[in-house]
């Protein structure tokens, strides 16, 4: 089942199994670009722990929190960095949040996977949120 915007309705849990079903639900272009960034977070951090809450994935560090999520909207996916703020160069879109930047990724434009994945790797390194 879809949400509002089109964001997959996914039981909470953790471990990789949830996070497949989410990505599994994802719809049309987005199914595949969820997979894609999955799987470069994967190769950025090959121990990065996996869970769903809220209805989006989580990925973290045990130990040191959440370091990134992401969620489907309408017409783009948003990559939520928790402690963004801190990333070198800073990610582009701000948030309410003044730790928090997100990635936007809209089909039909390329992903600078370089840029993604040097990201993912130095929140990876930093402490991670909390809830």
């Amino acid at each position: 089942m879809l949400l509002s915007g089109g964001n997959p309705q996914i039981a909470k849990g953790d471990g990789d199994a949830p996070v497949q079903a989410y990505i599994a639900a994802m719809p049309g272009w987005k199914r595949e670009a969820g997979r894609n960034l999955d799987a470069l977070i994967v190769r950025t951090v090959p121990d990065a722990h996996k869970a769903v809450k809220w209805n989006s994935p989580f990925y973290g560090v045990v130990g040191q929190g959440w370091f990134l999520s992401f969620h489907c909207f309408t017409r783009y996916i948003k990559v939520t960095f928790f402690r963004g703020s801190a990333l070198q160069p800073v990610p582009p879109v701000a948030s309410k949040d003044e730790d928090a930047r997100y990635v936007h990724i809209h089909e039909h434009e390329a992903i600078d996977e370089t840029q993604l994945s040097d990201w993912i790797r130095q929140a990876a390194a930093l402490p991670g949120w909390v809830p």
